[in-house]
């Protein structure tokens, strides 16, 4: 099937590795003219573009292309700042402020092939450098920047390490898109002149990667977060444990990870982070100011666990590997003090090794519990969790259990009434919000997407986009609402080009729901804004989407080659995943444990 006629990469299918990254980063440079598909709903389609439009022409950034786009922007044409093979990073002596300056440069020092050294702010340099000043202001808050561009130098001032990160974010994007090439490129690179001040509308922004069904090496993860800071995103969340997989070592119970991390989906190797492996991610993560958000899925999802420790499941006895989709079979034993030292031991253990303040204790989709274990589980994890010193966060199902003190809510629903919530809410609880229908990002495109589900519709770039998280679901005020994040589950992602096939171009129009004023919220500017990252992922080697909604421009810069290729071909449909059962809410005995793979 030729790819072209629904928007996407146009990608081989059964030839050599080296020959499908060829011609991937080939073709991921090509303008595709194509209709847009139906978006469904009430969401009118955008026009058309059609061979006889012009195409879009390749740009140089301007001070309003910014995404997610700032709260103020002052442009001042004429005064622009052109970077020099001479220009310096300067920053005052702070630690974490140094740090920031030292990413700066090195992100900058590929693409220009300039030395970009790192200086003391008080010493003399030659005119032309990049400034990172931290300064005493509560107007900024704890993310916020200003952002002065004159053609003597740019300035970046904010009250706190982040801030400056997220402002070196945007000077990034500021610059050409070939500043994203590994390699040197001749181009002036020139930042366009005036002012931006910027800060985040939710604390709360970010993505969620699950390594469970398919399992996903360091690197992957890392690459990752690189793709979440880009965006002024500020939180991972690792969906770690499901009934295909355990991917987290833990001393006290360590056969979950042998033993129980030894498979995925699709009957593949599997494997699983050790201790290192994942203090390793969230060491990389905090030098981003990106907080990993660690999930072990209770009392259901839990059939990896159950092979590795028989004595845990309701009968005793050790069920056989499942490296299916469907879900709501397994569970824990919510009647023995076994599994409760179990959950101790866990949760006791990822805690340690978390600096953040988040433990996220899933809670989804356990259809046989009945409601009162379900309720009493929750509640004595809420405790355990406590007990660490961390904020316990579930699936909105937790919602009817009694409510522990900051505890947070990820609502994944379709449908904006939800008056279990919204109790919820009114008893304390805060929200995330995942809307199955706009932020799951393993939701196809359109009907010819080669990988993803549709259970919760088709999730275009429009629709990941024209919704309000301040407003979404009847009953909770925009006080209640801690942020937004962007699901992945991996049923069907099996690589990370597929990882990146399906965050971009969605995950950015998620990260300016969860930084941007509510009033630049404008589906005409972001598209046009968006348009020109594309060349920008394809320097950086990108695999990505190029949604026929976009108009991506002409003459993108000489494509790095991504790690791997999309399949053309759409794979047969999958099986209900993660979330797609509990739409309908079948009873504790509707849901029999499927024959287990052999």
């Amino acid at each position: 099937m030729d790819e072209r006629t629904t928007g996407q990469l146009d990608l081989p299918v059964h030839e050599p590795a080296a020959a499908e990254l060829a011609r991937a980063a080939t073709r991921a440079a090509e303008v595709v003219l194509a209709p847009a598909p139906e978006l469904g709903d009430d969401l009118p389609a955008p026009p058309a573009r059609t061979p006889d439009d012009p195409p879009a022409p390749a740009a140089r950034p301007s001070l309003g292309d910014v995404v997610p786009a700032p709260e103020r922007v002052a442009p001042v044409p004429g005064v622009d700042f052109v970077l020099t093979p001479d220009a310096v990073i300067r920053v005052g002596a702070d630690d974490a402020a140094r740090a920031v300056a030292g990413q700066l440069a090195a992100l900058l020092r590929p693409a220009t092939g300039y030395p970009l050294p790192v200086t003391d702010a008080t010493r003399r340099e030659p005119a032309g450098g990049i400034t990172l000043v931290l300064v005493d202001s509560d107007d900024l808050g704890a993310e916020g920047y200003r952002l002065d561009v004159t053609p003597d130098g740019v300035r970046i001032e904010a009250a706190t390490p982040a801030g400056l990160f997220f402002g070196a974010q945007t000077v990034r994007q500021l610059l050409p898109a070939a500043i994203e090439s590994p390699t040197p490129v001749a181009e002036r690179w020139t930042l366009p002149g005036g002012s931006i001040t910027d800060r985040p509308r939710f604390p709360y922004r970010g993505a969620m990667l699950d390594v469970a069904r398919h399992f996903f090496g360091v690197p992957d993860v890392l690459r990752v977060i690189d793709h979440l800071a880009r965006y002024k995103l500020n939180h991972l969340h690792l969906h770690l444990t499901d009934d295909q997989g355990w991917r987290i070592a833990v001393d006290s119970w360590p056969r979950l990870a042998e033993v129980g991390g030894a498979g995925e989906v699709g009957d593949g190797p599997g494997g699983h982070y050790s201790r290192d492996d994942y203090r390793r991610i969230v060491a990389y993560a905090a030098e981003r100011h990106v907080t990993v958000v660690p999930e072990i899925d209770l009392p259901g999802h839990t059939h990896a666990a159950l092979i590795a420790y028989g004595e845990l499941a309701p009968d005793g006895v050790a069920p056989p590997p499942y490296t299916g989709t469907e879900v709501g079979f397994s569970y824990v034993d919510p009647a023995s003090e076994r599994t409760y030292e179990f959950v101790a031991d866990v949760l006791g253990e990822i805690a340690a090794l978390t600096p953040g303040p988040w433990l996220h204790i899933g809670g989804d989709e356990a259809f046989k519990v009945r409601p009162d274990a379900y309720a009493a589980f929750v509640e004595r994890t809420q405790r355990i969790v406590a007990g660490t010193g961390k904020t316990v966060v579930g699936w909105h199902q937790i919602a009817p259990a009694a409510h522990a003190e900051g505890r947070v809510l990820q609502w994944w629903g379709t449908e904006v009434g939800d008056p279990v919530t919204a109790d919820a809410v009114q008893r304390g609880a805060r929200l995330i919000l995942s809307p199955g229908n706009h932020a799951y990002l393993d939701m196809k495109y359109a009907l010819e997407t080669p990988i993803g589900h549709d259970w919760a519709g088709l999730i275009d770039v429009r629709r990941s986009y024209d919704w309000d998280p301040g407003a979404h679901v009847t009953g909770v005020p925009a006080d209640a609402v801690l942020g937004v994040e962007a699901p992945l589950w991996t049923e069907s992602v099996t690589c990370l080009a597929e990882v990146e096939f399906m965050l971009f171009p969605r995950l950015p129009a998620i990260a300016e729901l969860g930084w941007s004023p509510r009033a630049t919220h404008d589906w005409a500017g972001f598209r046009d804004r968006l348009a020109g990252h594309g060349p920008r992922w394809v320097a950086a080697g990108v695999a990505f989407h190029r949604s026929p909604e976009i108009p991506w421009p002409t003459e993108p810069p000489a494509p790095a080659a991504p790690k791997a290729a999309i399949p053309a071909q759409p794979e047969p449909p999958a099986p209900a995943g993660s979330h797609e059962a509990a739409l309908t809410r079948p009873g504790p005995e509707e849901v029999p444990a499927p024959a287990p793979s052999a």
